[in-house]
């Protein structure tokens, strides 16, 4: 198959859909990724990230039910599909075989 590629915000997007394990959406999507980037963020940046990622295939949505919290407007929920996983899991490779060789440059093979 085919790699597809992220960029790096879709990454953090991606891994952050996965670790909220379907609570995720927009809002909740934003206060996490301002609380872990420290970044200053917008909700239609968000909200773009996930369309791409969905039309990638990573990512799949549906409506959940409406809340009185959101006054009875329903949430758009997205979820991380096995394509999703595979590539985060991929990136996660290839990040820490990259950082161990920093880190250990004498155990490197190539050298």
């Amino acid at each position: 198959m085919k790699r597809t590629y992220l960029g790096e915000f879709e990454e953090l997007v991606l891994l952050t859909v996965a670790v909220l394990e379907g609570q995720a959406y927009g809002v909740v999507l934003l206060h996490e990724l301002i609380a872990q980037t420290g970044r200053s963020l917008r909700l239609n940046q968000v909200h773009s990230a996930l369309q791409r990622l969905e039309d990638k295939g990573m990512l799949s949505s549906e409506m959940g039910e409406p809340t009185a919290e959101r006054g009875g407007r329903r949430k758009r929920l997205f979820k991380v599909t096995a394509f999703g996983l595979r590539t985060l899991e991929e990136i996660q490779e290839i990040r820490s075989s990259l950082w161990n060789r920093f880190n250990n440059p004498k155990t490197d093979p190539s050298l």
